[in-house]
Order: C-alpha cells, then structure tokens, then sequence
C-alpha cells in the first residue's frame, strides 16, 4: 500500500469524511477481502487492517465507528532510539524480539542446535472467507449461520521455525462484533514450547483512554472500577485455576469523556472459564495496546510436531453510545450466538432454594413440607439444595460425602424418586402448573472424607508429594484424567436418570492450588468443557445454573453451556445493586440468579425491607427465593403474593429487553436501571434509594432512555400520567422517597 506523506493525509481526511458520513452500513458488505487489505464491518462499527507489503506483517488501519475507505493511514516515519519499526505501528498478533517493545500476543521457544529461541517472524501467506462459523474444537465459542456472521482466516508462517499461525476473524455485523481466535501449528521437526497465546491482541491509536473492569471477592463480586490508562503495563487477571471473583475476563476501554450514555467504549470479553491474563499497556509512542488470553504464569503448553494448540475465544465489540451501548451488544451477541441452551431468551420459573431456609439440617419430610409450601406461595420449581448424597460418608455437614453422589438413605430410605414424584404433582398456587423439582451437585470437588477419595486419591490435582491443600474440607478432582470425567458424567447422569430433575444447580466452592504441570489447568478447563457439553446435550431439557462460591464462575465460557449463574453468596438486597450493576457491564440480567432471602441477611446481617431485596432480585434473569417461608414476619407473608405476581410482570423486559444502567450505585444515592422490551411496546424501570436523606427540598429527576420520543407512554397503567418518550428521556421523572434507608420504586411503562 502506497503510504501519503502527513500533508495529503490532512487533505484527504477533509476531503473524505463527507463521503463516509453519507455512507449506509445496510449498503456494506460485512467482510470485504482485497488486495490484502480486510475490513469487518457492523451496523455501526468496522475493524480493518492490512498487510504490509515489506514486512508480510499485520497492521491494524482502525477498530472504531464504521468506515468506509483505507486511506487515513498513519505514514511510516523513520524510527529514533531503541524502539524498532514493529514498535510504532498497530499490530495485529505482536511477537517479541524484533524491535518491538511491547508486550507481545505470543511467544514461542524453539528447539534448535542445542539452543531454545525464543523470537519468531510471522508472515502473511494467504487468507480464505468462510460463511457463517466454524465451532472451535473443545472449546466453547459463538456461534451463527451465514447471513449473522461472515469469518476470515487468515494464514501466517514464520520459515525458519516452521511455526503456522491461523488468525480467525468472525465479524457479527448485527452486534458490531468481531470475535477473535487463533490455531498454532508446529509444522517443524523439533518440539516448542508456546509459553504465551493470547486470544486477542489490539492497537489503539494514539490517543488518552480508560479502562474500566470488574474486580471483587467471595460475597462481594463485580465491583466496578474506572482508571486511566497511563504509560507502562497495567493489567489483571487470575491465577486461581478459574476465572474466579478476584477479576472477570472483561475489558472495556473506553475515552475519558465517555459517558453510560454516549461516547467511544471498546469491550472485550474472553470466552473462557480459567486462569486468564488481561494486559494493558501505553507505550512510549502513545498507542495503546490490550491483550487478552490464558494466564502465561499457568500454560507453557508443549507443541509437538504436527499438534495444533487454539486459543479460546475472544469477543470485542464497539459502540459509540457509551459504556451502556457496548454493554447492550455484549448482551445481545452472547443471548443470541452464544448460549447455546434454549432457555437463553426464554422467561424462567421463579424458584425456592432449599440452602438459607435449611442448610443441613433436613429429611424427607422436611423437604416435602418446604416443597408444599413453595407451591403453596404459587413458585413453580424447587431445588433441594447441599446435603441430599453420602452413604459411609453422609452428608450433615461440608467436611463429608463430597464426590459420593448417591443418594442417603437415611435421609431419603426410598430414593429421591418417590418423592420427586409427590412434589412434581404439587399444583403450584392457582395455575394449573405442577411443581418441578432441581438438585445440587458439586461434581469437580471431593472431601478426603468420602468413598470416592478413599478409594482414588490419585484422582485429585496434586504435585508429587507436596501435602495437598484442603479448602473448605476439599480437593480438586482433576478433570484432566479422562477416567475421572467419566466418573463425573456417569454420577451426575445416573442421578438425573433416576428421577424427574428438571433444574441443576451446579457448584464449585474453591480454586485450584498443586498442579502436575504448568499446562494442568488448561488441560483440566478442555475436560470440564467435555463434561458440560455431554451432560447438557445428553440433558437438553434441563435448566442448568452455573455457580462458583457465587460469582466465581460467572463468565462466558460457562454460559455457553448453562444458561444462567448464581451472580453471588451475598444476597443482601443492599450489596446486590452493586454486584449485579457491575455485573450486567458484561452479561445479560437474564443469566444472572438473583434471590429473596430473610433478614438479618445470612452474609452481611443487614435487615432491609422485603419490597427492597425482592425488587433488587426482580432485576436477575432467574429470580427467586432462598430461605423458608415459615422463617417470614407475618407482614412479609402478606406482602409477598403482590410481590412475585409482579416478578412475573416485568420478567419479559428483563429476560429479553435492553438494559440501561440509568445511575450507578457507587456515584448516586439513587441508583436506577430499566428494561425495555425488544419491540418497544413495553418498559420497566427499576429505582433505588439507598440512604434516607433529611430536609432535601430538591428531588432528583430521573432521565429515561431507549424510548420512541414521539411515542407516548402510560407510567403504571396511567396511574401516574401519560408522556411522550422525548419528555421522560429529557426531562425525566421524579418520586419522592420516604425518609428511610432502603426505599425502592418499580414503574411500569407501556407504549400507547
């Protein structure tokens, strides 16, 4: 490509920005192959890059809004100092040890001459189009037919190692996405070693930005936080063997300008349940460069020759409407193309869950007696949470049974099938459904008091004879071994096979620590994904909740299988606002649980009014109750009914609506989402005030968004007014909250 000299790009930007802004992304190919430049364009987004003719290297031209020419290219300057060519300009898939600087996407060590090399040379070599995508071998992924998603490949070879390296760009243009991957072959004659292989890897001009990511802990998972990018390496990740609550595997960058509402945001969200690293770094030269993948601390993966390594997913999307609209295509890209459970979109069942309400401490005829009153209140699935398995070993507390998944007989003499069988003929309330029944299982994990361990110690994560860490009276089974898949796929089937289990919940309360290899944890997240991928399509019916102490797992590589994740441990109505805020930055309300439960709260001993905690909870995807029915005030009994009859209401707009965080928790007393049906006929909003405030004369006005402003709108029916879209988005509504802590407003829009 013929590079102008910085006065013609001057020119040429005046002279082609008209033509770009009366461009129509539906007149767009979304991927256009030529000359060995490529763009990826979306409704409002294109990502293109090229190949330099010099270097046969990958140059990134602009990840951003759609555009329509190649030609603001930066021109290429002769390079000063210690930092070569490959460090001034906006690579594709960086190596190290050729001049550039930078942290690199991958690195390889080579055997050779006695000697292991670590600096590679990539080259382009050809590129094919392929309609539609292809699924990623053992990994979960995205997914789309053609005419949602068009994928380019685009083939590397470095020739003196012999290493290949295939690039897989998959633009979804509905949700302004481009979803990266990326194989590594070993066509050498000598074994390698890939030390590092990020999914994704990009350049953003040079500029100043943010970056905003989730960081946390078990109870208080998905806070939120918002920093300036500044020269040097700044980045997190996870070392726990799972993706875990410390850091999700999400990013956004976003300008320092840039609003919930309007701005440039970048989001990046690595489809993948281990350990990962996300690095950021503003070089010298100003660019900013992010890369996301496995944690390199725990992977040197061994690559012999023939043998294909693939990076799992990584999904980047671009809005121009703030934080809020990249949030919004996230959602949408993983409900429809990658949660692959029908239940993605579907509106789920309330539920009771048995664990606040009786931890331990139950029989067969105290769970059918909670059952009964589950349906009773008119929910339509119970789930019998921890403590229903373990014969030599039972179940009473956490330091027993874990891995022996056989029902106890002292608990259940008959098995769980009769009286599956009671509860399922449960009328619920007054409709004519019968009440479905779910289980608990923690199947990755074992208690050294079990069966199971007894008779396989061998079975579990360890390193030789260092003594093996016990969290939580547990071990890791270590899902690596083939053998113990099996025996994870065969206890979890045989149980569901036994009787009419319509939901699963299931758990892992702890990280890995001694592992065998470096590359374990890997190996074992390719035998977890088996696991999930035969249960789930053996099971297709099921409702399946991925949990993790809480949030620990909550994460894209999961929900590709369940469609739904405990959010967290911490179900204090209070804490909730933030964990789940923090969380939708990433992830649909739809996949995150979210439950009722008794005051004092069982984690943070607070007492907040019931309407408060049930409209907290209404705001999840799978809303429901944990805690027993008897242990309410008779006040809250009263309450309840009006309360999850309204649950039922706006759990449309939550499951399948769009999400607008209108005032975040950690910078407003009043904190505010809405939803807002995919047709526009219906919305509901959901307000929060979480401390009392005394003698305020000024009550805040609540702005909208996402309405038709020349549509009218009835607020609760017309209860409270009818107003056109462009009044309650640009002047908004207002309420007035008693003076208390705790005050919570649910308003009901329909389009007249």
């Amino acid at each position: 490509m013929i590079r102008a000299p910085l006065a013609a790009i001057a020119l040429s930007a005046l002279c082609q920005l008209p033509v770009s802004a009366q461009s129509s992304s539906a007149t767009m190919q979304s991927l256009v192959a030529k000359d060995k430049s490529f763009a990826l364009n979306g409704k409002g987004m294109s990502y293109r890059f090229h190949v330099d003719e010099a270097t046969g290297d990958l140059y990134n031209d602009h990840f951003g809004g759609l555009a329509t020419e190649d030609s603001l290219v930066e021109p290429l300057i002769r390079p000063d100092g210690w930092s070569g060519f490959p460090g001034r300009v906006q690579r594709e898939y960086p190596d190290l040890g050729r001049g550039d600087m930078r942290i690199p996407a991958f690195q390889v060590r080579q055997a050779g001459g006695g000697k292991a090399y670590t600096v590679s040379e990539l080259h382009y070599q050809s590129h094919e189009v392929v309609e539609g995508k292809p699924a990623l071998n053992g990994l979960p992924s995205t997914f789309g037919e053609a005419g949602d998603v068009s994928t380019l490949i685009v083939h590397l070879f470095d020739n003196y190692s012999s290493i290949a390296v295939d690039m897989s760009y998959s633009v979804f243009p509905e949700h302004d996405a481009v979803v990266r991957s990326v194989n590594i072959t070993n066509k050498g004659d000598n074994d390698m070693i890939l030390d590092k292989a990020a999914s994704l890897s990009v350049d953003l001009p040079f500029a100043d930005y943010e970056m905003i990511y989730l960081r946390g802990d078990w109870a208080r998972e998905a806070q939120r936080v918002r920093r300036s990018i500044e020269y040097g390496n700044q980045g997190f990740g996870s070392l726990a063997g799972y993706s875990s609550h410390y850091h999700n595997p999400f990013l956004a960058l976003v300008s320092p300008d840039t609003t919930e509402s309007r701005g440039d945001a970048w989001g990046f969200s690595l489809i993948y349940t281990g350990s990962f690293s996300v690095d950021v770094e503003k070089s010298s030269q100003g660019f900013t460069r992010a890369t996301l993948g496995l944690n390199p601390l725990q992977f040197s993966w061994p690559l012999k020759p023939g043998e294909t390594f693939t990076t799992p997913e990584c999904v980047a999307v671009y809005s121009d409407a703030g934080v809020g609209g990249m949030s919004r295509k996230l959602h949408n890209l993983m409900r429809k193309n990658l949660i692959r459970h029908k239940a993605a979109t579907e509106v789920k069942p309330a539920l009771l869950n048995s664990w606040e309400g009786l931890y331990f401490a139950y029989n067969q005829s105290t769970v059918t007696k909670l059952a009964r009153s589950t349906a009773d209140l008119g929910i339509k699935l119970f789930v019998l949470d921890d403590g229903w398995f373990g014969n030599e070993f039972p179940r009473t507390n956490d330091s027993l049974g874990l891995g022996d998944w056989q029902v106890n007989k002292a608990r259940f003499p008959n098995g769980l099938g009769p009286m599956v069988d009671e509860i399922t003929q449960m009328q619920a309330g007054n409709s004519s459904d019968k009440l479905r029944f779910g289980l608990w299982f923690e199947p990755e994990m074992v208690n050294p008091n079990s069966t199971l361990y007894r008779k396989h110690p061998d079975w579990v994560l360890h390193a030789a004879d260092y003594p093996r860490t016990v969290r939580r009276n547990q071990l890791v089974l270590n899902l690596a071994l083939p053998e113990v898949q099996e025996h994870v796929i065969n206890s979890v089937a045989n149980v569901l096979d036994s009787a009419k289990i319509s939901y699963v919940k299931w758990d892992n309360n702890r990280g890995m620590h001694e592992t065998e290899n470096s590359y374990t944890s890997h190996q074992y997240m390719l035998g977890l994904y088996r696991v999930l991928d035969t249960l789930t399509t053996r099971f297709p019916d099921v409702l399946w909740e991925g949990c993790a102490s809480g949030g620990g797992r909550f994460d894209p590589g999961i929900l590709h299988y369940f469609p739904q994740s405990w959010t967290s441990d911490n179900t204090d109505g209070l804490d909730r606002i933030g964990i789940q805020f923090g969380t939708s930055l990433a992830y649909p309300a739809s996949a995150m649980g979210a439950h009722i439960s008794v005051v004092p709260n069982h984690q943070a001993g607070r007492v907040t009014p019931l309407s408060f905690r049930a409209h907290v909870a209404m705001m999840g995807g799978s809303f429901g109750l944990e805690l027993n029915p008897a242990d309410l005030s008779d006040e809250e009994t009263a309450e309840l009914p009006a309360l999850l009859a309204l649950a039922d209401q706006v759990a449309p707009a939550v499951v399948q609506g769009d999400m607008y965080r209108l005032a975040l928790p950690e910078v407003s007393n009043w904190p505010a989402a809405m939803f807002v049906a995919k047709d526009g006929a219906k919305a509901v909003v959901f307000y929060f005030q979480q401390r009392s405030n005394v003698n305020i004369a000024g009550i805040p006005y609540l702005k909208l968004q996402g309405l038709d402003a020349g549509a009218r709108y009835s607020i609760d029916g017309g209860a409270n007014g009818t107003y056109t879209g462009a009044t309650l988005m640009n002047v908004g509504m207002q309420y007035q909250f008693p003076v208390k802590d705790f005050g919570s407003r649910v308003f009901l829009l329909e389009k007249q």
